[in-house]
Parts: C-alpha cells; structure tokens; sequence
C-alpha cells in the first residue's frame, strides 16, 4: 500500500486498516512459524504499512490540533 492511498483515507478509516494490518502480521507470524509461509518478506512488508498508516494517523492528528 502506498502513502498516497494511506493519506487518502480518513482517521476512523485508517483505525480500521490499523486493525487489519495487525490481524495480518499476526496470521503470517503464525505461518512463519508454523513452516506454511511462502514468501518470508510478506512479514516486513505489512509491518511497513503499519508503520505507515500509524505515521499518517500521527500526522493528521497533529494537524487537527494545531488548527
């Protein structure tokens, strides 16, 4: 998922991708685990979009307040 996507998402949108992103980690932690994973760098791939989607969440927080 791209920043430009991300950002075009609203605050309670992107609690929901949080969530989601997070339910995924944790399902290929599992199979990473458990030797069903396929592609090992799936792992490092969502953990960049959560950091995304916090980062942007951050962001625009931070600009409502400071309006």
């Amino acid at each position: 998922m791209k920043a430009t996507e991300i950002r075009a998402l609203s605050v309670e949108e992107l609690d929901k991708k949080l969530v989601e992103l997070k339910k995924d980690l944790f399902n290929l932690r599992l199979q990473n685990a458990t030797n069903q994973l396929d592609n090992p760098s799936k792992i490092n791939d969502v953990k960049k979009d959560i950091a995304r989607v916090k980062t942007i969440i951050r962001e625009k927080l931070s600009a409502s307040s400071a309006d």
